[in-house]
């Protein structure tokens, strides 16, 4: 179980973060970044899971800009809460709320980041705008495939559903071979695959997306 905390980011914005310990010395940080439903139970199990792997794990309320203590549930109304939300969020701003969670965990070593859904998108793109990051792992990003032509500055593996209309599989093949030097695996789920709490959920592709995840952040962070 972690803690909240707050993060002042560069531009003076105060914002809130969910914070995991594990139970011995840290291997590294990881930053885990939510989808557009907030820092929710989900968000705050996803840091929890790494901190017991070895990780400090820090998870940044990046809807703080436009409310706070932003904790949605997956109905018609809460996507629709989170796409506003989302829409309200511009990337600069975020990536200087990731930073400042960087800047929080540098301490523990070596930096990774996971974020899903929205916060796939953001991942991406904190991989070729942070210098602080050794590598990022983006989770089915939306707005990734509209923003193929940036160039990670660390190792990036990725994670697609094939069956996810938001993110036509066609174009995720051809990301794949534009960033061959990067690992993006597309696997037979929907959008959301990763979390339990979605209809979308499917166990065995969030179970080898992990797998893979967590032996990324083994090569790259410790």
């Amino acid at each position: 179980m972690g803690s909240t905390l707050e993060l002042t980011a560069a531009d003076g914005h105060r914002l809130a973060a969910y914070r995991a310990e594990p139970a011995g010395k840290a291997r590294g940080a990881i930053v885990v970044v939510q989808e557009i439903f907030g820092v929710n139970r989900h968000i705050k199990a996803v840091a929890d899971g790494y901190a017991a792997d070895g990780y400090v794990a820090i998870a940044p309320a990046l809807f703080d800009r436009v409310r706070r203590n932003v904790d949605l549930g997956y109905s018609q109304d809460d996507i629709a809460a989170g796409i506003a939300l989302k829409n309200q969020s511009p990337i600069e701003p975020a990536l200087r709320d990731v930073q400042a969670a960087c800047a929080s965990v540098a301490p523990a070593g070596k930096i990774g980041m996971v974020g899903y859904c929205w916060g796939g998108f953001v991942t991406w793109m904190a991989a070729a705008q942070l210098d602080a990051l050794a590598c990022a792992v983006p989770y089915y990003g939306g707005g990734i495939l509209d923003n193929a032509d940036v160039q990670p500055r660390c190792a990036v593996m990725a994670h697609f559903g094939e069956r996810d209309a938001m993110i036509p599989v066609a174009g995720v093949r051809k990301l794949a071979a534009q960033h061959a030097n990067q690992q993006i695996f597309v696997y037979a789920a929907d959008h959301g695959f990763n979390c339990d709490q979605r209809g979308s959920y499917d166990a065995a592709s969030a179970k080898l997306a992990r797998e893979r995840t967590l032996a990324f952040f083994r090569q790259y962070v410790g």
